[in-house]
């Protein structure tokens, strides 16, 4: 439960749930550069924000910050739902948006029961009427569906969104805006479906409805230096639902690389790299990219867990997925098939992976990937 009371506002509102307060990551700011095409932009934190996000969400013309009048207390999921919720009543917001991790999507649950809002989890793509473009069956269909309900909430899978500010070199190649697992001529489109919710506004307040007006990143403060900071609103919660609770945390390793989920480079091994992902390695170094794994490989104890990609392990969607040693088998392709474009290197002609890679190389790994590499560095002038 909590003590703020239901409000509606002019325009219609697009609320982002963020995880965190220490600064935007790239999957957040995809959140708020789509959160712009829908309508005016409100943001949940878990915590209060300090001047430095402060000044990051002006840049992208963030109407209201809302926070909770404590900290971010030591419950899991719980405290962020109570938050969203408060929020959502407050502004009468349309959507909500999350990231596509497994923590955000636990979010969107809960949410969607306190809400009454239709959940799709693994957006690619999501228009002005809210009709939310998603890849299913590993990679295999593009569906489109809209939720009943007068709220929706989604979960926005990483990489998915293109960036205004992006070069074409940090783009990897021409992205089309706000879709990258749809691959027109190849994978069939399902009819529109419906995802079933009814979420009435509380207390008599009607949803906002109608498409926005407003483009990612406009507004009359949008991008600009000393752009007027967002407005914080806090929140007094007070939620009772048993919940589980942390107690204590662990920093994981500093590696370099961008984390798996949110990297636009991702170069996986498998069984092939016989245990050495050192060339793997190397590769991502000079292509500022994140390593993955087969189940094979981790099962093998050649790499943690937090790096499989596959049915049992991370979904990604890259701009570019290097597939060294991995046959493909189609617990593998759950995780990746959607990835922009897919580079597989094995010395298995036959190997199932080339069916998908849009560029397939037969060779050994330890002979491919160095000079790839050196191709590379050479091409930069180091």
């Amino acid at each position: 439960m909590t003590t703020t009371t239901t409000t509606t506002t002019g325009a219609s509102v697009a609320l982002v749930v963020l995880a965190g307060t220490d600064r935007l990551r790239r999957a957040d700011r995809e959140l708020l550069v789509l959160a712009g095409t829908l309508g005016q932009t409100h943001v949940v934190v878990p915590a209060a924000p300090d001047d430095a996000l402060l000044d990051a969400l002006a840049a992208h013309a963030v109407h209201t910050v809302h926070a909770p009048e404590g900290g971010p207390g030591d419950r899991l999921s719980t405290p962020a739902v109570a938050l969203a919720e408060a929020a959502a009543r407050a502004t009468g917001a349309r959507v909500l948006l999350l990231a596509g991790t497994p923590e955000a999507k636990d979010v969107a649950a809960r949410l969607g029961v306190r809400l009454g809002a239709g959940v799709v989890t693994d957006v690619v793509a999501l228009d002005a009427d809210l009709v939310a473009t998603k890849s299913v069956l590993a990679g295999g269909w593009t569906t489109r569906c809209r939720a009943t309900s007068p709220v929706l909430i989604a979960t926005v899978r990483p990489n998915s969104i293109e960036l205004p500010a992006e070069s074409p070199a940090e783009n990897l190649g021409e992205v089309p805006a706000g879709n990258l697992a749809e691959n027109p001529g190849e994978a069939p489109v399902e009819n529109l479906a419906e995802v079933p919710g009814e979420a009435p506004a509380e207390d008599g307040a009607d949803a906002p409805s109608g498409p926005a007006a407003a483009a990612p990143g406009t507004g009359p403060a949008a991008g600009q230096p000393g752009a007027r900071r967002p407005r914080v609103r806090t929140h007094a919660l007070e939620d009772t639902v048993p919940a589980a609770r942390i107690a204590g945390r662990t920093e994981l390793p500093v590696s370099g690389r961008p984390a798996l989920g949110e990297a636009r480079v991702v170069v996986a091994g498998g069984r092939g790299t016989g245990g050495d992902f050192g060339p793997l390695e190397e590769l991502a170094d000079v292509l500022g990219g994140a390593i993955g794994a087969s189940r094979a490989a981790v099962d093998a104890g050649w790499i943690g867990p937090e790096a499989q990609v596959g049915q049992t392990g991370r979904t990604v969607s890259p701009q570019l997925y290097v597939s060294c040693g991995i046959s493909g088998a189609v617990q593998q392709r759950a995780g990746m098939q959607t990835a922009r474009t897919i580079v597989a290197v094995n010395k298995d002609e036959q190997a199932p992976v080339f069916e998908i890679a849009d560029l397939g190389i037969v060779g050994d790994l330890r002979t491919v990937l160095p000079q790839a590499v050196e191709h590379l560095r050479r091409l930069r002038g180091e």
